[in-house]
């Protein structure tokens, strides 16, 4: 029996199989800067798109990757669905499965929940976002969107700034940029570091100033506040001036560094008003749009991997 390829985390990944998806990413770049951006690879595949949390980056960049390598892709609508009625979570899914689909993407609030999804249904299963636990396939475009800057991995500086505790990218990404060999620093206060923090091996820092000058690449986290069940900080002021990226400091950065961020940005929090004004002066140091746009590249990339 084939293995069924799940993508639900990147642990298992040894590599050369993530230099091996970046490499497909590759071909898939190529593909995308034709005037017919699609190849028929998965041609006869039905994917399922199935969001039980909002999106629009991700869950818009798997319908075009879909629609990219010409499989059948459906958005699935929670709220439109036999769940208001009163049908569990895993029972729409097995319905859903039923009707012979061949992969799933699933986003939810609930940390490791996918996990157990994946256990229950016999088709490839993608995790999208799951909680505050992991976002496999952003931290794969943020590793690819580093390396095309770069043109390398080993011993680039990395450092991710802001709410460490209720991101799901940051802990994809530190495991992922570890296993790849960057330096990682993480900028945060102590009421936005996880409590059992200390098994992702990276150095922490309280203000940004400690490491604005020395970053390869300053990766601004979002404020995750909807997850938050209480205020991790005393101001927006106070966060301005420990942990936000502004004009003054966007000039203490490394001339060949770049700025990251996973988006939606909230300005004036994370990266003022000012710097995200500058992103088409300044777009060679400024890499948020790159991000989207080699998120694309990396899904179609994904969903080869998991049904070729």
């Amino acid at each position: 029996m084939v293995e069924k390829k799940d993508i639900l985390n990147l642990d298992k990944f040894s590599i050369k199989e993530i230099n091996d998806l970046m490499n497909m990413a590759d071909s898939f770049t190529e593909i995308l800067k034709r005037d017919v951006k699609k190849v028929p690879v998965l041609r006869g595949k039905t994917i399922i798109n199935l969001f039980f949390e909002p999106s629009t980056r991700t869950k818009v960049s798997f319908e075009i990757a879909a629609k990219r390598l010409s499989a059948d892709l459906i958005n699935f609508s929670p709220n439109l669905s036999s769940l208001k009625k009163g049908e569990s979570e895993i029972d729409t899914l097995k319905t859903i499965n039923a009707m012979k689909i061949d992969l799933v993407i699933i986003r939810h609030s609930d940390s490791g929940y996918i996990n157990y999804f994946a256990k229950n249904i016999p088709v490839p299963v993608i995790n999208a976002g799951d909680g505050k636990h992991e976002h496999p396939t952003q931290a794969l475009l943020d590793l690819y969107t580093i390396y095309k800057n770069f043109s390398k991995l080993e011993g680039l500086k990395v450092a991710i700034v802001g709410d460490i505790l209720n991101s799901r990218v940051a802990r994809s990404d530190i495991k992922l940029f570890n296993k790849m060999g960057l330096d990682v620093k993480v900028v945060a206060p102590s009421m936005l570091i996880p409590q059992n923090f200390s098994c992702f091996n990276a150095k922490i820092h309280s203000n940004i100033e400690e490491v604005i000058s020395e970053a390869d690449v300053l990766y601004m986290l979002r404020m995750q506040f909807e997850r938050q069940d209480k205020k991790f900080y005393p101001s927006t002021k106070e966060y301005n001036e420990f942990l936000s990226l502004n004009l003054s400091r966007l000039n203490k950065m490394k001339k060949d560094s770049i700025i990251m961020h996973p988006g939606p940005v909230n300005r004036g929090i994370e990266i003022s008003d000012e710097v995200m004004e500058m992103q088409e002066i300044v777009k060679d140091k400024i890499k948020i749009n790159t991000q989207v746009a080699n998120g694309v590249a990396v899904r179609m990339a994904v969903l080869y991997y998991a049904l070729s």
